[in-house]
């Protein structure tokens, strides 16, 4: 992993984020903004394209074949109920959910009675969630995911021998970034090794130079290094573990 050194520690003036820009006035990016007196803008770097029901069918996997669903991210909540509802599938009450997160499992009350299902979750990833499936070894996995899927949560599904079945249910696609073409930031946060690969895709000759990097999950920091990239600014670490919390702590040391 490459580290920034000294001269790399500037005044951070800009921020991009390359995630859609959040609802809530009340997130700590707004928050962290208005206390540092920055410019801190949002831009996805990619997009999901849902798969249709139809290509979808190909697959002959059928959801109500299962007894429990795992979901890492909204995307995955988002496109499950979409194709049982394209598929015309209604989603048994029995279903039990088990997700990454409590944001994601919250999430769910979008479309289903959050108090009458069977719902656990994890702190932030599959391996959270040992504990809870350990207890549920009978049941039959379902895994929403997009066509680039975290390997490690299918990894840990694998080597711990749960009953599991992987659904792609949508694409992940590199958006359109060429209005960025002249646009210079301080620190480029990204969460995922997509928004590298689309950060390439659309600026084949981008040059870090000065740009800091803050990069979230260790797949992302392997990402940075491959394109032999600086990390400066890696999360989730003992003492951030958001990108907020990393991004503030690196601020506080080169804004004196």
């Amino acid at each position: 992993m490459q580290i920034t050194t000294d001269g790399r520690n500037k005044k951070v003036k800009s921020i991009l984020v390359t995630l859609p820009k959040p609802d809530s006035e009340k997130s700590p990016y707004f928050e962290l903004a208005k206390k540092y007196n920055l410019k801190i803008d949002f831009r996805s770097f990619i997009h999901v394209e849902g798969v249709p029901a139809k290509e979808f069918r190909k697959e002959k996997i059928n959801p109500a074949d299962f007894t429990a669903v795992i979901f890492t991210s909204r995307n995955a909540v988002d496109h499950f109920f979409r194709i049982c509802e394209e598929m015309r599938q209604e989603v048994s009450p029995d279903m039990k959910y088990f997700c990454i997160s409590e944001t994601i499992a919250l999430y769910l009350q979008k479309y289903i009675q959050y108090r009458k299902r069977k719902i656990f979750f994890g702190k932030q990833t599959a391996a959270d969630l040992a504990e809870v499936l350990k207890k549920h070894v009978s049941e039959t996995f379902l895994y929403p995911c997009s066509d680039v899927a975290a390997e490690e949560t299918q990894k840990f599904l694998q080597v711990n021998g749960y009953n599991y079945k992987s659904a792609v249910l949508f694409h992940t696609v590199c958006s359109d970034l060429s209005d960025l073409a002249e646009v210079y930031y301080d620190i480029i946060a990204f969460f995922s090794p997509s928004s590298i690969q689309s950060l390439y895709m659309n600026f084949p000759d981008f040059q870090q130079n000065a740009t800091r990097i803050a990069a979230f999950g260790a797949s992302t920091y392997k990402a940075v290094v491959e394109r032999n990239l600086i990390l400066d600014i890696p999360a989730p670490t003992p003492n951030a573990p958001s990108m907020t919390m990393a991004i503030e702590q690196y601020i506080k040391i080169v804004n004196k």
